[in-house]
């Protein structure tokens, strides 16, 4: 640890309060973004993309979409149309067995251990105490 700086109680204290103040802007973006969208809505129609101008300033609604077909409602209407060809299907193992297998000795553990990948994350979180 010979490069790691010291952590003050200033600097914890410090990301606490810029915590804090983040949240409350998103609060406040939010509150914002809302109130453009409504007018917007009322002023162009629903999800037309515009602009408008305030001063100094433009505001710019763009309008993104994308599609998603509902997987189980399209796969049946696929079946239905003859088309197996447009249905993938993919093999994935099913971990929650796998594990359960593990567990009561089914499956030797050593066997899977180079397949299994651990994730983890880090998070802060900071109180006053």
């Amino acid at each position: 640890m010979n490069n790691a700086e010291i952590v003050s109680e200033e600097d914890v204290k410090r990301y606490d309060i810029l915590n804090k103040q983040k949240k409350e802007l998103e609060q406040e973006m939010n509150r914002l973004k809302k109130k453009f969208h409504t007018y917007l809505d009322e002023e162009l129609g629903k999800d037309k993309a515009g602009e408008i101008s305030r001063g100094h300033y433009e505001l710019k609604r763009q309008i993104r979409s994308s599609i998603a077909y509902e997987t189980d409602l399209t796969i049946k209407k696929l079946e239905e149309a003859n088309l197996q060809d447009f249905v993938l299907i993919e093999k994935k193992p099913d971990t929650e067995k796998l594990e359960a297998a593990i567990k009561l000795g089914l499956v030797e553990k050593e066997m899977f251990e180079e397949c299994k990948k651990i994730k983890s994350t880090q998070a802060i979180v900071v109180k006053e105490v």
